[in-house]
C-alpha cells in the first residue's frame, strides 16, 4: 500500500453483485456528449443494482433526448438533479467534472468519475477532501483497469513480480474534424492529460507508486514521460493525439527477470468495463466502503503526476 491508500490491481467487488433484495440505487448521469451516449448510458441501461433515473447536461435539447431514450428524467437544474439521485456518474470535461463532483460529494452522493479527475492538483485535492468528509464511495474510470482481460493480466504480472521497468507508446489520431473525440479540452490539454492517466494507472500497480516524473515535449502535443517508481523501477511513455491514422495504436510492456509481458488490446466496447466499475461502486455504497484501488485518492495521485509533468514541459517552453 502507498501513502495514497492504493493497493492491488483490481477492485474489491469485481466478482460479486450488489446486495440482493435491496432497492436499486437511483443513479444520475452528468453529460450528454458522444462518450456519455456510447459508453455511460449503455452501461447504465442494464447494470444490476441501479436505476438509471436522471440526466443533467448543459445542452437542454441533448439532455432531453438522452433522458427520453433511457426512460430517465431530464433536469436543467443541477441541485434538483442531485436531490433525486443516490449516485452520480460523470461524462463531462475534467474541469467541469471536478467542480460539479465537489457539489455532488458535499450533497452525500456516491461518485463514478472519468479520468483525469481534474486539471490541477488543487482541484483534485479539494474533491478528495469533500469525498472523505462526506464518507461517500468513489470510483474513477481508468478504462483498462476495469477491462476483465486486462485485470487478469494485471493480477498475473503483479503476482509474478520481478519487473524492472516498462514502456508504452500510445499514438492516437483524434484531431481530424471527423473525430468524435476532437473536443475542446483535448485540443487544449493534449495527450498528456487524456492518454497519460491510462498509462500511469497501469504501470503503478506493477512497478510501484510513481514518486516523480521527467517530461519532455515534441512536435505538436507529443509528450515523452519517464516515470520513476517507488523502489527504483522506471518506465517510459510516448503519447500523442495527433498521430497519422496509419500509426494509430497502443502498446504497453513491462520487462524484468521473467522476460517481457504486454497488456491485452483495449476493448472496442467500453461499456463492458463501465459495468464492472458501476458494480463495484454499488457494492461499496451498499456496504459503506469508501476505499477502492481506483478511488478519488488514486485519481488525485495520478493528477499530481500529470501536473508535475505539465509544469516541467511549461518550464521548457518558457
Amino acid at each position: 500500500m502507498t501513502d495514497d491508500g492504493v493497493t492491488g490491481a483490481s477492485g474489491p467487488a469485481e466478482s460479486g453483485l450488489p446486495n440482493a433484495g435491496l432497492p436499486p440505487l437511483q443513479l444520475g448521469l452528468v453529460g450528454t456528449g458522444y462518450w456519455a451516449r456510447v459508453a455511460h448510458a449503455r452501461a447504465l441501461a442494464d447494470s444490476p443494482g441501479i436505476q438509471f433515473a436522471a440526466v443533467w447536461g448543459r445542452n437542454p435539447a441533448a439532455t432531453a433526448a438522452l433522458a427520453a431514450s433511457a426512460g430517465a428524467t431530464a433536469y436543467d437544474d443541477f441541485d434538483a438533479f442531485l436531490a433525486d439521485v443516490d449516485a452520480v456518474e460523470f461524462s463531462v470535461p475534467p474541469d467541469v467534472q471536478s467542480q460539479l463532483a465537489l457539489r455532488a460529494a458535499r450533497g452525500g452522493k456516491h461518485l463514478l468519475l472519468e479520468k483525469p479527475l481534474a486539471l490541477s492538483t488543487e482541484a483534485s485535492e479539494a474533491l478528495v477532501a469533500a469525498v472523505a468528509e462526506a464518507g461517500v464511495a468513489s470510483v474513477v474510470f481508468f478504462t483498462a483497469r476495469f477491462q476483465p482481460d486486462v485485470r487478469t493480466w494485471l493480477n498475473e504480472v503483479t503476482s509474478a513480480g520481478g519487473w524492472a521497468g516498462g514502456h508504452a507508446a500510445w499514438l492516437a489520431s483524434v484531431y481530424a474534424e471527423s473525430s468524435l473525440f476532437n473536443t475542446p479540452w483535448r485540443r487544449e490539454k493534449g495527450a498528456l492529460w487524456d492518454l497519460g492517466p491510462h498509462v500511469i494507472s497501469l504501470m503503478w500497480p506493477i512497478l510501484g507508486a510513481v514518486e516523480r516524473v521527467t517530461a519532455d515535449a515534441g512536435r505538436g502535443d507529443v509528450t515523452h514521460l519517464v516515470l520513476h517508481h517507488e523502489g527504483g523501477a522506471t518506465s517510459t511513455a510516448t503519447l500523442t493525439l495527433g498521430a497519422p491514422e496509419a500509426a494509430d495504436g497502443f502498446d504497453l510492456q513491462v520487462w524484468g527477470e521473467r522476460g517481457r509481458s504486454s497488456v491485452p488490446p483495449l476493448a472496442a466496447d467500453p461499456s463492458v468495463a463501465l459495468r464492472v466499475a458501476l458494480g463495484e461502486l454499488v457494492a461499496n455504497a451498499r456496504s459503506a466502503r469508501t476505499s477502492h484501488p481506483c478511488d478519488v485518492r488514486f485519481g488525485n495521485a495520478v493528477t499530481r503526476v500529470l501536473d508535475q509533468a505539465q509544469r516541467a514541459i511549461d518550464a521548457q517552453r518558457r
